[in-house]
């Protein structure tokens, strides 16, 4: 599958996540099915795409977002409850909660049912690619990648796109090219058995662990390290106070 053949991206799993994924892509002109177990989650992820904090509404009152890109990415995403939709997705984004074995078995269903030409790939902030990977055709192995994803996706233009040494060069040119084109920041990533986190929870969690040991060795508050910080490194919000910070302009 080449970056000029996709047209319909499927994205399992609703919700903020996966609402704010499929918002960003169809906002490129693809084509987005949304597939969840029920029927709330699929119109909770609805509401939340067309009325949330991050949703389309908000984003043309904001000023963020046209009204006529609005009107298309409501035009342009459905959802289902079923897999047999898609069936003839380009590609799939998984974001499904963050456990192995569900990752492993929604990818093992939709193997043997998705078109064989199409690309996987995983919003996993962490897991090993080619652990999820394993119950998947090695010819699927192939067209196998991470597509990591910041939350809120709307605000943060973030995307991690992890490659592994099975992966196809038009496989991943496909990925990078509707990242891009869905106005994310690429970081390219190789994965990496043994590891968690790519590059922004590995550097976070390093932060993160000095940060505490600041706090603990007493040499400094928890608020001066967080002021520190945001105001030195103009981060949004840093390690201890309230970490909605982002997105605050929504």
């Amino acid at each position: 599958m080449k970056f000029e053949q996709v047209k319909h991206v499927g994205v399992v799993g609703g919700g903020i996540m996966g609402g704010g994924i499929a918002q960003v892509i169809a906002a490129a002109g693809y084509r987005v099915t949304i597939k969840d177990i029920s029927d709330q989650i699929i119109e909770e992820t609805r509401d939340g795409l067309i009325e949330g904090k991050w949703g389309v509404k908000r984003a043309v009152e904001k000023g963020k977002m046209g009204y006529d890109t609005a009107a298309q990415v409501i035009k342009l995403v459905d959802f289902t409850t079923d897999n047999i939709d898609l069936k003839n997705c380009d590609v799939i984004i998984e974001a499904v909660p963050e456990k192995l074995d569900l990752k492993q078995a929604v990818f093992k269903e939709l193997d043997a049912l998705v078109k064989p030409e199409a690309i996987f790939t995983s919003n996993t902030s962490g897991l090993v690619i080619q652990e999820i990977a394993e119950v998947v055709t090695d010819e699927r192995k192939t067209r196998f990648l991470g597509m990591h994803f910041s939350n809120p996706v709307p605000v943060m233009s973030m995307c991690e796109v992890v490659t592994t040494p099975q992966a196809s060069t038009d496989s991943i040119e496909a990925i990078v090219g509707i990242a891009k084109a869905s106005k994310r920041a690429v970081s390219m990533v190789k994965d990496m058995p043994g590891t968690y986190g790519f590059i922004l929870n590995r550097v976070f969690a390093a932060a993160a662990k000095e940060a505490r040991k600041i706090v603990d060795d007493g040499l400094a508050s928890p608020e001066d390290v967080d002021k520190a910080m945001i105001t030195g490194r103009n981060w949004p919000a840093a390690f201890f106070g309230n970490r909605g910070g982002i997105g605050k302009e929504w």
